[in-house]
């Protein structure tokens, strides 16, 4: 600090007088300077915190990277083929933003027994992760998440999302098995083993979605343990929905574009799949479209009936994606680590008979090929699933990649509006549009069996001409 003193030309007796009072001046805003630096007030850095504690030692990287314990050999691709990889202590390091704001929320205001179990209080890895340590605590929701969230636990314990009932079922019945729950519990523990490092991978508890990757993301801490309410769509929804749910939505796919809905109105997942229905409602359905919280077109869409002449024919007959879905990804050698399917996954689209009649009004409908084989669980020790041909491989299917006008709905000037969907023989006696249908030449050997009651031979209307 620098002051320029200037004394006017008045006598030395007031000269000296004036030339103290500056200096007093000066030295009480000195003074008053360095002990502004000195205010308690002010935030000092914190200190390191001691390793001896769970927070002390996954907030200090060197320490978790010192003392990490590797990964054994991964097993199983599950439906989104292999996770990407992180590193052990890269999924467990508490820092950044989002430690920061783990820190100011409730659950950063808890000790990390409350949740983990374990002994905080040490530096010894092995005696920290005893006492019954839970390395997941939502993977006990009962004890660890329904104590403070007990109407969400109720609701999400037999949810889609947390026990993936609509997989689990085809297991069970292509088995011979009765349905689930009964039935899954009364597979192998092989059978159980293979569910779990495969479809299990995408079927999360309460901590998947709000606090971690997702298994099939890699797995560990999003984002410092910090607790999302509202999951991130891409890192989070997509990571798992990703085959068939990303995929089509942000139109990935060569020849496809983004699903209107994006496009348009830049919705999220939960614009459509409320709160409510990704949690469940207490109930076990063995079919993911029996769940009565499933988003409807016309909940948006009302008054379609009479609004074109489209819909004035079909909208009571078809599905709404069997005009408005672009081609989409079938399922295909990602299943039971890339052994089971016979054919490589691709993009199409056909049109069955809809195999969920007892659940969907509509006669037609879009069908996505499963590509479940006899032999699928030959790994986990069943040569031959018993029922195999107790449902279809293809299933009802709803792409997310919706658009006004597709190669069904848009057609040349001039021509009737069935041009493009309706099949029509040429004059050199071969048939147009035959490719968006299923048919029984479509299948593959083993699938004739179970799903040709719902191709569509011998019921198209008989003036297509086609047999």
């Amino acid at each position: 600090m620098v002051f320029l003193i200037v004394i006017p030309d008045i006598k030395m007796k007031n000269k000296i007088l004036i030339f103290t009072l500056y200096l007093v001046t000066i030295m009480i805003l000195i003074s008053c300077a360095d002990k502004k630096t000195e205010d308690p007030t002010d935030p000092e850095p914190e200190p390191a915190k001691s390793i001896a504690s769970c927070e002390g030692c996954h907030t200090n990287y060197a320490t978790l990277k010192s003392n990490y314990t590797p990964d054994p050999p991964a097993e199983g691709g599950g439906c989104g083929g292999e996770s990407p990889h992180y590193e052990p202590y890269d999924r467990v390091y508490l820092g950044g933003d989002g430690y920061q704001t783990f820190k100011n929320n409730i659950h950063g205001k808890m000790p990390c027994v409350t949740c983990h179990n374990g002994v905080d209080g040490t530096s010894d890895k092995a005696k920290a992760h005893s006492g019954n340590f839970i390395k997941k605590p939502s993977s006990r929701s009962d004890a660890k998440c329904a104590t403070c969230h007990p109407d969400i636990y109720n609701r999400t314990k037999n949810s889609l999302h947390e026990q993936g009932w609509g997989q689990k079922s085809m297991v069970v019945l292509r088995s011979g098995l009765s349905n689930i729950p009964t039935g899954f519990d009364q597979l192998s523990s092989t059978m159980k083993d293979g569910y779990t490092k495969n479809c299990g991978k995408c079927h999360a508890s309460c901590g998947d979605c709000h606090v971690n990757r997702p298994i099939a993301g890699g797995g560990g801490l999003s984002n410092g343990h910090a607790f999302t309410k509202k999951p991130d769509m891409r890192d989070i929804c997509v990571t798992c929905h990703v085959s068939r749910g990303g995929h089509a939505y942000f139109g990935q796919a060569v020849g496809t574009v983004p699903d209107v809905h994006l496009t348009k109105r830049q919705f999220t997942c939960l614009n459509c799949h409320t709160q409510n229905e990704v949690h469940g409602d207490g109930n076990i359905y063995d079919q993911r479209y029996k769940m009565g919280l499933l988003p409807k077109c016309q909940n948006c869409h009302a008054g379609l009936e009479k609004s074109n002449t489209y819909h004035q024919a079909h909208l009571s007959s078809f599905s709404c994606n069997t005009c408005h879905s672009q081609d989409y990804n079938n399922c295909g050698s990602c299943h039971i680590g890339a052994e089971g399917a016979r054919v490589a996954s691709y993009q199409g689209f056909k049109i069955g008979m809809n195999p969920i009649s007892e659940t969907k009004p509509y006669k037609y409908a879009v069908l996505r090929q499963s590509l479940m084989a006899p032999d699928s669980w030959d790994k986990f020790g069943v040569a031959t699933l018993s029922k195999f041909d107790v449902k279809p491989t293809y299933k009802y299917a709803t792409p997310h990649n919706i658009i006004k006008w597709t190669s069904r709905t848009q057609v040349a000037s001039g021509k009737p509006c069935y041009d493009a969907c309706h099949v029509m023989k040429n004059t050199d006696g071969s048939f147009r549009n035959k490719q968006l249908y299923l048919f029984k030449s479509d299948l593959q050997s083993w699938e004739i069996s179970a799903t040709q009651s719902i191709t569509v031979d011998g019921k198209l209307p008989y003036t297509w001409g086609v047999k």
